[in-house]
């Protein structure tokens, strides 16, 4: 596909944010492959779309392939092509996704997940400009910059004989570093404003109100596991949930699998109320490790019998991520098989 004159614009005003962009400005020109690194919903694609239109190639093809979609056969056919009864059901020639990019970009996401063999063929293709397609002897040549896109540790896979180190060598000329969203939260009022925004006209409304004092302190307690793909289906979720969108939006619908609060606000960690006894310290004599173990599991079990054992929930009141909840949970099985986990 050919790149969008006016692809869509980076969000984002927090020094990390700013910093990564102008890297890619810096490398976009380079006629040079380009690994782009960062955990899922961080925005590789967005990225690398942003390397292409800003190179010497942004009126040439832009064509995408995720590489964790398709198995090793069909990820070769799809990559070189194939040539007519090369296998069962190739009836005919097959142009692949390197001849498609020919002049232009070809974007390659999850690359960690191309078996070697397949990895073995884009590095040929990007060292020498040259492929066979699966089934045929001819030898073709094309000029495609590749960038390529992971959440994996490469370096990690590659010493371990799973990633080509070669291969890693060539397309880590420069690497991207995407900051997740927990690294930019300045920039969660900006961008839910503008999935807000954009949802607000999807719907049909004439304006979106903004966002009520309780809403944003939601939005800023969470986590983000997800990142800005997740921020975009929570704010986009939440908009079409209004039952009054004539008013500020009160409530944030963090997890739709789970009770929805009466203000919608996450719940923040517990509170000790005025006059009320604060919580008992540990017998005198007990050791130090013990009695923090021993806090951290009342403080997990009250967490889940607040939120009824909603352990997304109760992550969040406690101001952890769900991974590091469920990591603490694991150490405390009696409190884990309470809550019948």
């Amino acid at each position: 596909m050919a790149i969008s004159p006016t692809p869509p614009t980076p969000l984002g005003e927090s020094p990390a944010f700013l910093d990564m962009l102008a890297h890619v400005s810096r490398l976009a020109p380079l006629d040079r492959p380009v690994l782009v690194v960062g955990e899922r919903g961080t925005g590789k694609e967005l990225i690398a779309t942003r390397l292409a239109y800003l190179s010497p190639r942004w009126d040439r093809p832009f064509v995408a392939l995720n590489c964790a979609a398709l198995a090793e056969p069909l990820l070769d056919s799809e990559l070189f092509g194939h040539e007519a009864g090369a296998f069962t059901s190739a009836m005919r020639r097959r142009a692949g996704r390197f001849e498609l990019a020919d002049g232009g970009t070809l974007f390659l996401d999850e690359i960690a997940n191309a078996s070697l063999a397949v990895q073995e063929k884009i590095l040929r293709a990007i060292e020498y400009g040259s492929f066979e397609r699966v089934g045929g002897n001819d030898t073709l040549g094309v000029d495609v910059r590749v960038i390529a896109a992971t959440n994996a540790d490469l370096p990690a896979l590659a010493a371990a004989g799973r990633f080509r180190a070669d291969l890693l060598d060539r397309l880590a000329f420069d690497v991207v570093l995407l900051p997740p969203l927990r690294e930019r939260s300045g920039d969660i009022p900006l961008l839910a404003g503008h999935f807000a925004a954009r949802m607000t006209a999807a719907l049909g409304r004439a304006y979106f109100p903004g966002f009520a004092p309780a809403a944003l302190d939601a939005l800023a307690a969470h986590a983000w596991p997800g990142n800005v793909r997740e921020l975009r289906n929570v704010v986009e979720r939440s908009v079409c949930r209004m039952t009054r969108p004539d008013r500020k939006l009160a409530e944030v619908v963090i997890d739709p699998f789970g009770p929805r609060s009466g203000t919608g606000a996450v719940a923040g960690p517990p509170v000790v109320a005025a006059g009320s006894a604060p919580p008992a310290l540990p017998a005198v004599g007990t050791g130090l490790r013990a009695a923090v173990h021993a806090l951290e599991g009342r403080m997990l079990a009250e967490a889940l019998a607040a939120t009824r054992f909603n352990q997304r929930q109760a992550a969040v009141r406690l101001g952890l991520g769900y991974d590091q909840f469920r990591r603490c949970l694991r150490g405390h099985p009696d409190v884990r098989d309470g809550a019948g986990r």
